[in-house]
């Protein structure tokens, strides 16, 4: 990340910070200024002639005497954390589409390119053993078909969706509502660290510090039915928050399905109604993969598979994977020039082959051909 990118992102985290500047008005204020850099240090009656509120104004006016966005940039880029916002190239697509998506995400781990193809699963804390069996037995037949699963960390049905999805070898990603250095709750700790250990991400639009509140989980609902082309409640009372999140999918014109439960089940009454409400009713994983059009994932996914047009390309990939490896260590296992590197580098940045992850250190973005079939090719060239 260059000095000039992490003086702009300070800047979103400055705002992000403010107490009633939300998205709506985030942008309103970015139209006005252009960036937020200028906004920031602008006369606060500019705010209000925009028709932002007094109390926004005040929180503004206090935030920005208070914080020391470059401590705050620092300590963020020292816990692993990488910052994502609307301008981001590698911002998730469908994400960016919802009503109000959130101006800054935090993630820890790596969303990559097939996560677009990602199935929320979410339910209920006071789970009964056949919820359980059914969160697991879905989730590890949708990354079976590679398709990401997309929870809460929640104790209860999100839990076991997470812990299916990684037991079964695919991806998951989980939202928090709280800041990524406030896991919640604290006895899913080790499941966290499986996830980010090249196996998905932690998300939260809170930054760090930010305790689990009450009332951050709605808004952390919405980025899950916002990732995801369909969210799946497999059990739910009927004031579960799982509800919460498919009402959230609806709005944002994403598929909803629920799984039948006993009419007798306090765990079933949620999932029971929004069957009777027009919820598509899930048996299997097909179902759920057939409704979404999804069953042809993994040939998708092999189309996009990365294909070197150069022989410089074709040996940097044989030493980049999906951890990050720093452009000193791969010009030295690569064994050619540190110009022909950097410059083979960005072009395959720009061709959306790698993704610099921070610090020059670069991942593969996709999986690539297999190595023979590569070596192959350019031996007959």
């Amino acid at each position: 990340m260059t000095g000039k990118e992490v003086s702009d992102l300070k800047y979103w985290l400055g705002f992000n910070r403010v107490k009633g500047i939300g998205p709506a008005k985030l942008r309103l204020i970015l139209d006005q200024f252009g960036d937020l850099a200028t906004a920031w240090q602008a006369n606060p009656q500019h705010f209000a002639q925009l028709g932002i509120d007094k109390r926004a104004v005040d929180n503004f006016i206090k935030t920005r005497q208070d914080i020391d966005l470059d401590a705050q940039i620092e300590r963020t880029i020292r816990a692993g954390i990488d910052i994502i916002v609307w301008s981001s190239s590698n911002y998730p697509k469908f994400l960016k589409e919802i009503p109000s998506p959130p101006p800054v995400l935090y993630v820890k781990g790596k969303i990559l390119p097939v996560d677009e193809w990602a199935v929320a699963i979410v339910g209920t804390r006071r789970f009964t053993v056949y919820g359980r069996q059914i969160a697991q037995e879905l989730a590890g037949a949708l990354v079976r078909s590679n398709v990401t699963i997309v929870s809460g960390l929640a104790r209860g049905i999100d839990a076991f969706a997470h812990q299916s999805a990684l037991d079964s070898g695919g991806r998951t990603i989980a939202v928090l509502g709280s800041g990524l250095d406030n896991l919640y709750p604290a006895e899913n700790r080790g499941l966290a660290e499986r996830i980010i250990d090249g196996n998905g991400a932690l998300i939260s639009e809170f930054g760090l510090g930010t305790p689990p509140d009450a009332g951050n989980f709605p808004a952390r609902n919405r980025i899950i039915s916002g990732l995801s082309l369909g969210v799946v409640v497999v059990e739910a009372g009927i004031r579960s928050g799982a509800l919460i999140t498919s009402s959230f999918a609806l709005e944002q014109d994403r598929e909803v399905f629920a799984v039948p439960g006993n009419v007798n089940s306090p765990a079933s009454q949620g999932t029971n109604r929004l069957i009777q409400q027009g919820a598509k009713l899930v048996r299997s994983a097909e179902d759920v993969l057939e409704e979404l059009n999804l069953t042809m994932v993994p040939q998708q996914a092999a189309v996009q598979q990365i294909v070197p047009d150069t022989a410089e390309e074709a040996l940097l990939i044989e030493h980049l994977s999906q951890q990050p490896i720093h452009i000193d260590d791969l010009t030295r296992q690569a064994g050619i020039p540190s110009n022909l590197v950097g410059s083979t580098l960005t072009i395959m940045e720009l061709k959306g082959m790698v993704i610099q992850v921070g610090g020059m250190n670069y991942v593969l973005a996709r999986e690539p051909e297999p190595i023979y079939e590569i070596n192959s090719k350019f031996s007959q060239e």
